[in-house]
C-alpha cells in the first residue's frame, strides 16, 4: 500500500498537528480502505448489509443520512467489523499500527461515524457506491457539499481534539 501511504501523506501534509497527525492519517486509512468500492468488504454498501444483519442497521444508517450520527460502542464495532472484514481482521490492524485492539476500535468508533457522514452529504449512499479510495480522498479533501466546511482538514482537526 505504499502509494496509497503516499497519497495520504501529501493530502494530509501537516493537518493533525503534532502528535497525533501520523495515527490519524494511518487510522483514516484503514476507515477508507473499508468504506472503497475495492474493498474486499464490499464498501459501504457492504457495511451497512452487515450492519442490518447485526442489528446495528439504524445505527449506521444515521451516519449515512442527514440528522445526527448515532453512536456504537467500541465492543460493537468490533463485532460487525469481524462480520464484515472476517474473523481475527481487527486484531491484525491493531497489530499492524501498533495500538492495543480495543484503543483501535474506540478511536474507529469515532472516526467511522464521521467519514461515513462526511462521504455521503445528501444522506444517501451514491448508486455506485463511494468509489475507490482516490475518489474517497478526493471527497474528503474537497469537502463534499460545500457550506459549513466539512473537507478532509476539518475532520482530523475535530478527530485530534477528542
Amino acid at each position: 500500500m505504499g502509494l496509497l501511504d503516499s497519497v495520504l501523506g501529501s493530502v494530509l501534509g501537516g493537518a493533525g498537528g503534532q502528535g497525533g497527525g501520523g495515527g490519524n492519517a494511518q487510522l483514516l486509512q484503514v476507515v477508507l480502505g473499508m468504506l472503497g468500492n475495492d474493498s474486499a468488504a464490499g464498501g459501504l454498501g457492504g457495511l451497512l448489509q452487515k450492519a442490518q444483519q447485526a442489528g446495528l442497521g439504524d445505527v449506521v444508517s444515521s451516519w449515512v443520512g442527514t440528522g445526527q450520527n448515532q453512536p456504537i460502542s467500541g465492543d460493537q464495532l468490533g463485532g460487525l467489523l469481524n462480520s464484515v472484514l472476517g474473523q481475527g481482521q481487527v486484531a491484525n490492524m491493531a497489530q499492524q499500527m501498533g495500538v492495543d485492539q480495543g484503543d483501535l476500535l474506540g478511536q474507529l468508533s469515532q472516526m467511522l461515524p464521521q467519514v461515513v457522514d462526511k462521504l455521503t452529504p445528501q444522506g444517501q449512499v451514491p448508486e455506485g457506491g463511494l468509489g475507490n479510495i482516490g475518489d474517497l480522498l478526493g471527497q474528503l479533501q474537497g469537502g463534499g457539499a460545500g457550506g459549513a466546511g466539512g473537507g478532509l482538514g476539518d475532520l482530523l482537526g475535530m478527530l485530534g481534539k477528542r
